[in-house]
């Protein structure tokens, strides 16, 4: 067992631009935003498209954003598990290992799942065991947040909506400004964690994306 000697503590910030959106949320996007520009130059400028559509509108339109981005019509999810493996078994026996590692180190993840992004997040911050923290970075998070990037390609994001439109019979609008924004946090964040650990992610079998798992959960409501 060996601990990091980078300070990670303000990873826990970056989990809470990525909860579901409080008063508040503009302070710490405020303050995100002056501490990529001092500690990460490089990586500030994917921030930035976030940062000034956060502090142009209200939060009930953050809130309204979130949930078509990761709840209701979703592009993407911040369930790690349900992206990499979608209702397979390995995304059970996941959440049994997370839960272990949450439990025991005090980490309160709310009414959310134990691979929910933000939790695990925070576990990184929190665990002494570096050899966990960086085998949860290259298997779980690193290729999850790359799979986030990946669900909003053009071509995938219209071909969810043609899924949410068959099923739904409707589609949520998004705002003009909505479509991609929840994006820019997610490439910092992996921008961060590259820079920091200097890590790739696992090369594995192929999984299922989003949308392949949302095409079958579809099929069985139906």
């Amino acid at each position: 067992m060996s601990t990091t000697t980078i300070n990670i503590d303000h990873y826990r910030l970056m989990a809470v631009l990525l909860d579901f959106p409080e008063q508040g949320l503009k302070e710490e996007v405020n303050e995100v935003q002056t501490f990529l520009e001092s500690r990460y130059p490089d990586v500030v400028d994917n921030f930035r498209p976030f940062y000034e559509l956060v502090k142009g509108i209200s939060i009930d339109d953050i809130q309204e954003l979130y949930t078509r981005t990761f709840e209701v019509q979703a592009i993407t999810t911040l369930d790690l598990g349900y992206l990499l493996f979608g209702d397979d078994y390995k995304r059970a026996e996941l959440l049994v290992n997370l839960n272990r590692e949450h439990t025991t180190i005090g980490n309160d993840c709310g009414h959310e799942l134990a691979d929910h992004l933000p939790n695990v997040i925070r576990l990184i911050t929190l665990l002494e065991d570096d050899e966990l923290r960086q085998e949860l970075l290259r298997k779980l998070i690193i290729p999850g947040l790359k799979k986030m990037i990946g669900d909003y390609d053009p071509e995938k994001l219209k071909r969810k909506n043609e899924v949410y439109v068959k099923h739904h019979k409707t589609l949520i609008e998004l705002k003009e400004y909505g479509g991609s924004i929840y994006q820019f946090p997610i490439i910092t964040l992996l921008s961060m964690i590259e820079t920091d650990f200097g890590l790739t992610a696992v090369e594995k079998e192929e999984t299922p994306d989003f949308l392949s798992s949302l095409s079958t959960e579809m099929k069985i409501e139906d």
